[in-house]
């Protein structure tokens, strides 16, 4: 049976990624590091409506996708991030890169596997 692993992550930036061209190649470069496939994007819009400022992308991959938020008019900004996948989940890989390129913090997390109802496998 096929693995059905999401990770959800909120958390904090005092410097939120702004730049579409910025976060595409970060996605590109994320799946690769998660030893993943890109099948179509990523995506990328920045919303300008103000108290929904920020950027949105996605990444389908080859067992699912990935998503990113980031909200930038507050300080720190918040970024939300949920990668859902059928295979195994890089947990602390993809804390540290959020780390390292955007300067999580204050952040939590949730692993649930969805194979069979929501099971919460991690959290912090």
């Amino acid at each position: 049976m096929a693995l059905h692993n999401q990770l959800l992550i909120n958390g904090y930036s005092d410097t939120p990624p702004t730049d579409e061209a910025f976060i595409k190649q970060w996605m590109e470069d994320l799946v690769k590091q998660i030893d993943m496939k890109i099948i179509q994007g990523p995506y990328t819009a920045y919303v300008t409506k103000e108290g929904n400022r920020g950027l949105t992308a996605i990444v389908m991959i080859e067992t699912s996708h990935i998503a990113l938020h980031v909200w930038d008019e507050d300080n720190p900004g918040m970024i939300q991030f949920d990668l859902y996948t059928c295979s195994t989940l890089p947990v602390q890989d993809v804390i540290d890169n959020l780390k390292l390129n955007f300067g999580l913090k204050d952040y939590s997390y949730m692993v649930i596997e969805r194979g069979n109802g929501f099971n919460i496998l991690e959290r912090l």
